[in-house]
């Protein structure tokens, strides 16, 4: 049973399609089910790349008209929502307005000022030390996962897109964060969107992966996709990567439950 729960909308001003083009492409990659997981709005506008406030009721009338055209296929419901310090009742206020099947935590902002994967910041890596960056990315991630607040989580190494990490074992880095996320006994997010980035590269990395694999985090498999095209894409080279670090299962989510399914 094959599911992408990470896929976007054009409401996040840089994805492309329709809904149903995203569900036609479900079916013929053979998935299962399919989610969709916008950007949440935040009370403010925080930049150009997520849904306004206003959008919110725009999206769950196109999910429900996408499930009325497609009754007998699994569309599920979820929002990516951006951990931010400060702004953890508005993620709570959000968990109340839609029966969502998912809520994903993300981090892409190690400042109020830097989403650490925007290209338009790519200057800020010639300002900092590599090893400053990636600490403050990492220590973000584990504060998000303590917040119990999500169903699983997303892109976990995501600051590794532009292809630039430490040198040596990136153990440390990882270990904060995986910790909280066995401890808050969430779902670990295998990511393909790293193969289609400057990176080349399937999020996690394979040693983050293994880590997360001694702690028994359980994983799903999903494509960040931005565009139809993108949906369930390189899955094969994210199941061989889940069943050579040792996983035989994914989670499905259905009504904020994971339920674990065979790969």
């Amino acid at each position: 049973m094959a599911t992408d729960y990470h896929t976007h909308t054009h409401l996040c001003h840089h994805a492309t399609g329709q809904p149903r083009d995203y569900v036609l492409a479900a079916q013929k990659a053979g998935l299962s089910e399919i989610g969709f997981s916008d950007h949440n709005p935040m009370p403010t506008q925080f930049d150009d790349w997520r849904m306004a406030p206003e959008d919110l009721p725009t999206y769950l009338k196109m999910i429900e008209e996408v499930r009325a055209e497609f009754p007998n296929y699994p569309i599920r419901l979820g929002l990516e929502c951006d951990y931010i310090p400060g702004y953890e009742d508005h993620i709570r206020f959000l968990t109340h307005q839609a029966p969502w099947d998912y809520l994903i935590g993300a981090v892409h902002y190690i400042t109020p000022e830097w989403d650490v994967d925007n290209p338009k910041h790519i200057k800020k890596w010639k300002e900092h030390p590599v090893e400053e960056i990636w600490t403050l990315y990492f220590r973000e991630y584990a504060r998000m996962a303590r917040t119990g607040l999500f169903d699983f989580v997303a892109h976990p190494d995501l600051v590794k897109k532009f292809g630039k990490r430490p040198e040596g074992d990136l153990a440390s880095y990882y270990t904060e964060s995986l910790d909280a996320i066995a401890d808050t006994k969430l779902t670990l997010e295998i990511s393909t969107a790293g193969l289609r980035k400057e990176v080349n590269e399937i999020y996690p990395s394979r040693q983050f992966l293994e880590m997360a694999f001694q702690r028994h985090i359980p994983v799903v498999i999903n494509s960040d996709a931005h565009a139809p095209e993108e949906v369930g894409l390189s899955f094969d080279k994210a199941v061989k990567l889940a069943k050579e670090v040792g996983y035989t299962e994914i989670m499905r989510f259905e009504q904020r439950r994971a339920i674990a399914t065979p790969i």
